[in-house]
């Protein structure tokens, strides 16, 4: 019989590209992994890998290996999950991945009623980007993700995983406070020479503001770049740049900059996402509902 854990590895190798990062994922060595690949290959009496370069490929045979392994560990997941149900009490690990502004505005509620209310449920937090965090919930690092989505841009979708809407907010032009900008800045159009803060080239929402200029008539002169967008706040506020700032972000704090509306009132959409197979889990399931809370508190 097939060893699930040898296939999942060879799965992962897939997901994965490198020996070494599946060693580093599964926190293996990676002569280990190298070793239970090899053994793999004894087993099923077939090659599984050959090597490119420096690298190694899956065969024809290791892909139809892999496709049933993804069967396989949904079809755990739905044990697992179904195992958990017949509880009396929710309990376990949820695993979640979030971006900044949502686990500056949503998280520490969430969680403190999670703490209050389901004290047997321990709740681990990782921030990160949202494109990034879903491909590696799809490889399994993670059970839950707080993901983004800016008008027009569609987040990434894997067939694995479902797509639950939890709320939206508005998306402003932020200049600095009055007195520093000279009161000249009230739209994208009259920002045209001013200097930009966007997140780094790759992110959603640096392509969504590119195009926001550009449909104003101009080229941003994007002077500071940083995914930190409390650090795009302070340099917006010290007069040092302007930028396009979600609503969450302004979640339990003061207003300290100028904010005007954009043309047709943008929102950002923000979502949870889960693997389809273990989305009925109890513990994972009261997290999306605690987070539904926390998200009706501040919506804007």
């Amino acid at each position: 019989m097939l060893d699930v854990r040898k296939l999942r590895l060879l799965r992962e190798l897939k997901i994965r590209g490198t020996l070494a990062e599946v060693a580093t994922a599964l926190s293996y060595s990676p002569s280990s992994v190298s070793q239970q690949l090899a053994l793999l290959e004894k087993e099923v009496g077939v090659e599984l890998l050959r090597k490119s370069g420096r690298r190694v490929m899956l065969t024809p045979q290791a892909e139809v290996l892999v496709a049933h392994t993804a069967t396989l560990l949904e079809t755990l997941d739905r044990a697992e999950a179904d195992l958990a149900a017949s509880q009396t009490t929710v309990a376990g690990t949820v695993r979640i991945a979030v971006f900044q502004s949502a686990a500056l505005a949503l998280m520490p509620d969430a969680l403190t009623m999670m703490t209050r209310e389901f004290p047997d449920v321990r709740v681990e937090m990782v921030q990160r980007e949202p494109e990034t965090a879903l491909y590696e919930m799809f490889a399994r690092d993670f059970d839950l993700v707080i993901a983004e989505q800016y008008p027009g841009h569609a987040a990434p979708r894997h067939a694995e995983l479902d797509h639950l809407p939890l709320t939206t907010d508005a998306i402003r032009l932020a200049v600095p406070p009055a007195g520093l900008d000279g009161g000249e800045i009230r739209s994208v159009v009259d920002a045209a020479g001013s200097a930009w803060v966007m997140e780094p080239r790759g992110a959603a929402s640096r392509h969504w503001a590119e195009q926001a200029c550009r449909l104003a008539g101009f080229e941003p002169d994007v002077r500071y770049e940083t995914a930190d967008l409390q650090a795009q706040i302070r340099l917006i506020e010290s007069g040092n740049a302007v930028g396009l700032m979600p609503d969450l972000m302004w979640t339990g704090r003061e207003t300290t900059v100028q904010l005007f509306d954009l043309p047709e009132n943008p929102r950002r959409s923000i979502f949870t996402s889960a693997r389809k197979a273990s989305a009925e889990r109890p513990a994972l399931r009261t997290c999306r509902e605690v987070l539904a809370r926390a998200a009706a508190v501040v919506a804007v």
